[in-house]
């Protein structure tokens, strides 16, 4: 079992509005330091290159960016790459006990662009999947994560696991999992397509009952951070998010995949993709989805500086191609930023642009952390009354500023002239 050692209990900062669920025991769990938080603040404009590492839940990251679960961590040759070429993190494909009943298809992508149907040669804005977890053995799987872990001790490795709805099984998963030396479980709640009559997925993710269940089980074993993923695939993000928070998870991943229909091939008026001429709705990604992601970071990430301690975490999910875009997360909440379907585009060294432009974000702004600007737009988010109240208020001050001086004392001798305009109807 791989260990950790750290100074202050993990679960030493929740909230007083953060509740476990009975059989939740945080003794059984690792302790790790809470990420800091410090205020809004500018820095010297002397100082070195911006600091890109991160600290969330007691990991250690030299950046942000973490490789989301899916083809980009399917086997150890991929994810040797991926920190290799210097990926904050790893989230390997997600893995259960049996893998015998996965079964994939062939093609299983579909590619949304910029031009009418069937264009080839516009830019590529979304991507759909029908693409299940892991169809490699799990003993496989279990023997790669160890020898990253050997081989990269002071890199982060999280295992994405799945189960169906069955205590035991999850008991069984986590454990042998862990043993392997990973640094952190994020449980797939998400997944919109494949194996819902198992109750595995988004099946869990979109009923808090079962969802507070399982993450009990899941929090009562495990000894490493969790986090849950979100589908958003649900009325309101925020309920499941809050449910896995007070059943003991650490973290929240949000936005797995939304599901979709590609489209219809207007030759063969198939849908896409297709397989011996049929398909089934799958899930949706790339740029198109990020600003419905932002929207459900956003409110998850305000749900959680009210309701629960600044120990937990959020990863931002959902669009990511550069660098700028991972800064509109972190401005929203996001601890780290995952990447998934961009890796599938530009490759494994794309990360050493996001941090690029993350740094030339932070050298603009004057920012030498992430922690200096992490949440810092979510304080202009309101409601619509709350807009209507605030133009009214401006337009009214314009108005008063507009008709000029209140008294004789206001007049100066160098705006006279001004201020005399001021004043005047027409």
């Amino acid at each position: 079992m791989a260990s950790m050692s750290f100074a202050l209990n993990r679960f030493s900062g929740l909230s007083s509005k953060t509740t476990l669920s009975a059989d939740f025991d945080p003794s059984t769990r690792r302790s790790f330091l809470p990420p800091t938080r410090v205020g809004l603040k500018i820095s010297s404009a002397a100082e070195s290159e911006p600091d890109l590492s991160v600290t969330v839940n007691g990991l250690k990251m030299p950046n942000p960016f973490v490789i989301g679960s899916g083809p980009p961590g399917t086997n150890y040759t991929v994810m040797k790459r991926a920190f290799d070429e210097g990926w904050g993190a790893v989230i390997a494909k997600t893995v259960s006990l049996d893998a015998d009943k996965v079964i994939n298809v062939t093609p299983r992508y579909a590619r949304l662009r910029t031009g009418s149907n069937g264009s080839a040669k516009t830019d590529v804005i979304g991507w759909q999947n029908i693409e299940l977890i892991s169809d490699r053995p799990l003993e496989t799987m279990l023997k790669e994560f160890e020898r990253l872990k050997k081989e990269y001790p002071d890199r982060i490795l999280i295992a994405s696991i799945m189960e169906e709805y069955n205590k035991t099984a999850w008991e069984e998963l986590i454990d042998r999992v862990e043993q392997t030396g990973v640094d952190a479980l994020e449980i797939n709640f998400s997944c919109p397509h494949g194996m819902p009559e198992r109750r595995m997925g988004a099946a869990v993710g979109q009923d808090c009952a079962l969802l507070d269940e399982v993450c009990g089980w899941i929090n009562a074993k495990a000894t490493v951070p969790v986090w849950a993923k979100m589908t958003p695939n649900i009325t309101d993000i925020t309920e499941p998010a809050r449910v896995s928070l007070k059943s003991g998870c650490e973290g929240i991943s949000a936005i797995n995949t939304i599901m979709s229909v590609m489209g219809i091939d207007m030759k063969t008026l198939r849908p896409e993709p297709c397989v011996e001429g049929y398909s089934t709705p799958g899930g949706y990604s790339y740029k198109a989805v990020r600003p419905i992601a932002l929207a459900k970071v956003m409110n998850i990430a305000k749900m959680m500086r009210s309701e629960f301690s600044e120990n937990h975490s959020l990863s931002g999910i959902g669009g990511v191609e550069t660098g700028y875009d991972a800064a509109e997360f972190i401005l929203l909440g996001s601890n780290t930023v995952q990447v998934c379907t961009g890796v599938m585009m530009h490759g494994y060294g794309h990360v050493k642009t996001l941090c690029a432009e993350l740094q030339d974000f932070m050298k603009q702004h004057n920012f030498s952390t992430i922690e200096e600007f992490r949440g810092h737009s979510l304080q202009y988010f309101t409601t619509h009354t709350d807009l209507v109240k605030r133009q009214k208020e401006a337009v009214e001050q314009r108005k008063a500023e507009k008709r000029g001086l209140k008294s004789d004392k206001d007049w100066t001798g160098d705006g006279f002239v001004k201020e005399t305009e001021s004043m005047v109807s027409n």
